[in-house]
């Protein structure tokens, strides 16, 4: 990881070189241009996660204190933090830029992590956790972490190789995996193969998928292993899990299982600006 201040202007530069190049569309606001562009807000978004820290409001703060030359025009947290909210598109949008300079991997893995929005034991009826299209919090199982928990779930689609998140979506924490995989795996033409836990197995929707040229591969169950090759047994053993690298890099050091947000527009934005500051991380950041 660079140092702090070479990794705000790393990012500010890429950020601020996107939106002039059109690559990163903001929409038109009425008013006066604010003193704090719209890139530095981005990009303090982005190094928050880059630097796990948790709290927005410490963050800023941490700025003002450590790097105040950096942001001379730096608003009050709670500009900061409505302006992020209006920009969470953008940070799609770098995702996808970033992405798109490197090729996607033929296989890819397909899973889902909890997004906990409030502990279960001060759920006392419905709330205001809700998003567009009827989507809401609900309780869901945390597999992971055998705990039950109130919110949504994150649902990514990885390569394989490199872990990029090529696809996501904030989903209803007891939705059904395999119904996921149609809007997640939509315009990939490139797959050939997903590597996925037992939760995607059934003939139905493995020769769904292999009717669309893609091969759904899972971990063997007893009476598979005495005929799957020795090889490819190794071979998923190996590989199965690394979606779940992904998730510890994304929930646990970019601090998103630990969000902050109040609102579901909040937590909108930060899964958007986590995942790219992930897809920066993993491509767009000098090595040494």
């Amino acid at each position: 990881m660079l140092p702090a201040e070479d990794l705000f202007v790393h990012c500010y530069v890429l950020v601020d070189d996107l939106i002039k190049d059109a690559v990163v569309v903001i929409p038109p606001r009425p008013g006066p241009a604010p003193a704090c562009t719209d890139a530095e807000i981005i990009t303090i978004g982005l190094v928050r996660h880059l630097m796990g820290r948790r709290s927005e409001s410490g963050f800023v703060a941490e700025i003002r204190r450590e790097w105040p030359r950096l942001f001379p025009s730096l608003p009050h947290i709670s500009e900061v933090n409505r302006r992020a909210r209006w920009l969470y598109g953008a940070y799609e949008q770098i995702r996808q830029a970033v992405l798109a300079t490197v090729p996607a991997d033929t296989w890819g893995q397909i899973d889902t992590s909890a997004l906990p929005v409030k502990h279960p034991s001060r759920v006392r009826g419905p709330d205001s956790w809700t998003g567009p299209n009827e989507l809401c919090a609900r309780f869901g199982r945390d597999a992971a972490h055998g705990e039950w928990f109130y919110g949504f779930r994150l649902a990514v689609r990885t390569d394989l190789g490199s872990r990029l998140v090529r696809a996501w979506a904030i989903v209803p924490a007891t939705v059904s995996e395999r119904a996921l995989v149609p809007d997640l795996i939509a315009g990939a033409e490139h797959l050939v193969g997903l590597l996925n836990d037992k939760g995607f197995n059934g003939r139905a929707f493995t020769k769904s998928l292999a009717a669309q040229g893609i091969t759904n591969l899972v971990p063997p169950t007893k009476a598979d292993r005495a005929t799957m090759p020795a090889t490819l047994q190794k071979i998923i053993a190996e590989w199965r899990n690394r979606v779940e690298t992904t998730f510890r890099e994304l929930t646990d050091t970019m601090e998103l299982a630990r969000h902050g947000a109040h609102t579901f527009h909040g937590l909108l934005t930060r899964t958007a600006a986590t995942i790219a500051a992930h897809s920066i991380a993993r491509i767009a950041l000098p090595t040494n």
